[in-house]
């Protein structure tokens, strides 16, 4: 599969170090432009249909983010190439496939061409179909601590799991629980059921899902209505789960 892209990128030296490393070792991208600064990162964006914008994080009049959500319903997949890695949470919580340092690192590029590849193939393979998640172990239950002992719940009840920092908010069919407990104990304590981490604040039971949206990060609706955000890095994850 091919991976059309462009290269957005205020540095002529780095464009042309990216350039040359994406034709010498990731011959499957092919680049359809460069641009020096967000409005011609903008302009290129439009004029194209893309699947992969590396994207330098700092430049002038605005950064990264500003062009991002400048682009609310994109469906192409983001790569960060940055000198500053202070964006590294932000970014790959809400809006990149993957992380790149400079000076890029060749392996590291050919892995984030990689999972971006392996998002875009899994997405075309369930483009048109109704989604029908994997038969894993569905059937179970889970003990929830609360002050006064536990209460025992259905692993199937839950819908999904949201994180409310030390806590977790755990949402069934007419109600939710409040446990004082992290999401990534659940996430472990659920690793054996069909139950993704889709989000650093979500965890949801893939049985429920019933439709996947394509876009920023990309988002699933549950059998309930409820729309949750998927975050770029943990889309083929949660892909992986279909059919």
């Amino acid at each position: 599969m091919e991976l059309k892209a462009i290269i957005v990128e205020d540095e002529a030296n780095s464009r042309e170090i990216l350039r040359n490393y994406l034709a010498k070792y990731c011959p499957n991208v092919k680049l359809l432009g460069e641009a020096s600064n967000i409005a011609e990162g903008l302009e290129l964006i439009n004029q194209n249909e893309l699947d992969l914008v590396f994207l330098d994080v700092e430049m002038p009049f605005g950064n990264a983010f500003d062009l991002l959500d400048k682009l609310p319903e994109r469906t192409f997949e983001t790569v960060f190439v940055t000198a500053y890695n202070h964006y590294a949470i932000d970014a790959l919580n809400n809006h990149a496939a993957y992380y790149l340092m400079k000076p890029i690192n060749i392996d590291e590029l050919i892995k984030a061409v990689e999972y971006v590849h392996e998002i875009k193939e899994k997405e075309d393979a369930l483009e048109g179909q109704v989604l029908q998640a994997k038969p894993l172990k569905a059937e179970g239950k889970i003990t929830i601590p609360q002050q006064d002992g536990f209460q025992v719940l259905d692993v199937s009840d839950i819908y999904f799991c949201k994180a409310d920092d030390n806590y977790t908010e755990i949402y069934l069919e007419k109600k939710k629980i409040l446990v004082s407990k992290t999401l990534k104990y659940f996430e472990d304590a659920l690793s054996d059921y069909a139950f993704a981490r889709i989000h650093k604040s979500y965890l949801v039971n893939v049985g429920e899902v019933i439709k996947y949206k394509k876009g920023k990060g990309g988002s699933v609706v549950l059998s309930n209505g409820k729309e949750l955000s998927v975050s770029a890095s943990k889309k083929a994850t949660l892909l992986s789960y279909f059919q």
